[in-house]
């Protein structure tokens, strides 16, 4: 039997962050040079990795690193001080690049994103978007034109609550109207979004490569789950 429901994670599964030229254009290392393709790359590996321990912070840099998608300040907070880590050492260079990734419009949706969100919104099966994240990831959805295809935004920072905690899950199910066991959870990290096998979701996950590279995941995953 279809689901009745899918629920969607954001960042790496239905929109990913990724620069272009413009990103890194002024933004130096601690000796004035340009950052070189390595010292860029880290950085967006930084600015995207959802989970994992993060090491030579102290107390008060762990506790925001824990809560960062609880809080928008403390997630500024830490981020800003990853930047700093890696290098950039100009303030107003980290404030710029902190900016970009809190900017729903620099985030680029994967080829399928509107395609999937409209198929099951025509075929009468309830949508919600969770995401652990500290900041308002609707206007994202506003500038590809689906979010009325979006039942429900069930955001970490205005809900309380994080995935991998099933209350996020089960808040989403009762949102939208139906049980956790006819629900479809996809995502692209099988710690944190497969916790809503858990309460009952069938869960799928996709790989959170770069956009030009993942053309129809999303696509088939509702597809191998009966849509």
């Amino acid at each position: 039997m279809s689901a009745r429901a899918v629920f969607f994670d954001f960042s790496g599964t239905l929109f990913r962050l990724e620069q272009d030229e413009s990103w890194f254009a002024g933004v130096t290392d601690s000796g004035g040079a340009p950052l070189d393709a390595e010292a860029q790359a880290e950085l967006m590996r930084r600015m995207t990795a959802p989970v994992g321990p993060v090491v030579g912070v102290d107390a008060e840099h762990q506790h925001a690193w824990e809560n960062r998608d609880l809080d928008p300040e403390l997630h500024r907070k830490i981020y800003r001080e990853f930047l700093r880590r890696s290098g950039v050492a100009v303030a107003e260079q980290v404030d710029s690049l902190y900016r970009r990734l809190v900017d729903p419009g620099s985030w680029t949706p994967y080829p399928d994103t509107a395609e999937v969100l409209s198929r099951l919104h025509s075929d009468g099966v309830r949508i919600a978007v969770i995401s652990n994240i500290a900041f308002d990831i609707r206007p994202a959805f506003e500038r590809l034109g689906v979010t009325g295809l979006v039942d429900e935004f069930v955001l970490s920072y205005l809900e309380g609550v994080i995935k991998p905690d099933p209350k996020i899950f089960l808040r989403a199910a009762e949102r939208v109207g139906v049980e956790p066991g006819d629900a479809l959870m996809i995502g692209d990290h099988a710690d944190v979004d497969g916790a809503a096998a858990a309460v009952g979701c069938r869960v799928a996950i996709v790989d959170p490569a770069p956009t030009s590279e993942r053309p129809d995941a999303l696509l088939t995953a509702v597809a191998e789950h009966g849509f």
